[in-house]
């Protein structure tokens, strides 16, 4: 099969696709099979041993409709280059700063926005394949699809038209002033808290669904009628990227020098009563982690027999706790404040109770934005 035949026939696989993702009865599947998910993406970073190495489709075109339609996210844009204006075969290192969100995830959202007949609904654009299934699920005339980035609106908007798809686009600030009144705000850039710009743009009895900013928390909350909202920290997890004001991130990560000062003997030294864990591969620990001491950053490494971890923070706080085998760690740490006893505290509690209150908390979210997360005892203001 030559190269044109192999990109005209992608419906079988976006059918696939729709087939992984949903059942045949839901009313997302028809949005995931008639979605060119290819064409939103014609060029994308893959991960390599040194980093994140450029793929343009049209040379490759069997990989590109594997990648395309697979249930996986496609990272586009590393820092404050776009994979569109890469040479096929660059290498690039750095944060991610744009992607095309997995199908799952993004029907996922959509299903706890819980999309209706005749909602204005708003999104964020990336590549603008959920802004596609939105179009398709809605009506384009109903979704406002915005970004921080004039080159990811104008490629999407271009890419979309191809495909009959002509939403409202603009270029904004996700959290500064939104461009309209909608029933249903989705976004899949995290945010913390929610903006207050979000509640004056949703109409009464609204829905808004996001994350939360270094955590895996979804949150879904309805407006009231005194300019607020309330909701809830659902049950399943996502994370997604922080919303950007620029080309790239600000440099918020722990000095270098504090990196190089966890390798040495600590202030305080200690044997841990829990084994290793890395914060990052427990979406609970770490979102409680995050909500109640936000900005630390985690590093591991493997050693013959065992492994270490470290924890730092911008602060000057670090912590390194190592292992052999199954022994107890010990941990040394520095700075202004323990880092691992704030770990071991939210494993106490994990312990104690059987969970933590982060997944099932209610939620209020005052008009100026404020947001507190409850449960029980528990509360966490951000």
């Amino acid at each position: 099969m030559s190269s044109n035949a192999a990109v005209a026939d992608w419906e079988p696989h976006a059918r696939d696709l729709a087939n992984a993702v949903v059942r045949p009865d839901s009313p997302w599947w028809e949005p995931i099979a008639s979605t060119p998910r290819h064409l939103l993406v014609p060029r994308w970073w893959e991960r390599g041993d040194s980093g994140r190495v450029a793929r343009d489709g049209a040379a490759d075109v069997p990989a590109w409709l594997r990648a395309a339609y697979a249930d996986d996210t496609l990272v586009t844009r590393i820092g404050p280059v776009h994979a569109d204006h890469a040479a096929p075969g660059q290498v690039a290192e750095g944060r991610s700063t744009s992607s095309s969100t997995l199908p799952t995830l993004v029907v996922g959202m959509y299903r706890h926005a819980e999309l209706a007949e005749g909602c204005r609904t708003l999104v964020t654009t990336g590549t603008g394949y959920g802004t596609a299934l939105a179009c398709h699920r809605l009506g384009a005339d109903l979704v406002t699809s915005v970004d921080v980035d004039h080159y990811l609106v104008e490629a999407a908007a271009d890419r979309l038209s191809t495909i009959g798809l002509t939403p409202h686009t603009a270029v904004c600030d996700l959290t500064g002033e939104l461009p309209g009144r909608y029933d249903r705000i989705v976004s899949t850039v995290s945010v913390r808290p929610v903006p207050a710009t979000w509640l004056r743009a949703l109409n009464p009895g609204g829905r808004l669904v996001t994350t939360i900013t270094g955590t895996g928390l979804i949150l879904i909350a309805d407006k009231t009628a005194y300019g607020g909202a309330r909701g809830h920290i659902t049950y399943d997890g996502a994370s997604f990227m922080a919303p950007r004001h620029g080309d790239d991130y600000d440099d918020t990560s722990p000095a270098p020098e504090v990196w190089e000062v966890a390798d040495g003997d600590g202030e305080h030294v200690s044997t841990s009563r829990y084994p290793l864990l890395y914060v990052p591969d427990s979406w609970a620990v770490r979102s409680m982690l995050e909500l109640e001491s936000p900005g630390i950053e985690h590093r591991r490494q493997r050693h013959d027999g065992g492994r270490t971890i470290y924890m730092a923070h911008p602060d000057g706080s670090w912590a390194r706790a190592r292992a052999n085998g199954r022994e107890s760690p010990t941990v040394h740490q520095g700075g202004p404040r323990r880092l691992w006893d704030l770990l071991d505290g939210i494993r106490d509690r994990l312990n104690g109770t059987g969970e933590l209150p982060v997944h099932g908390a209610r939620v209020l979210i005052a008009p100026d934005g404020e947001t507190t997360l409850f449960r029980d005892s528990w509360s966490a203001t951000l």
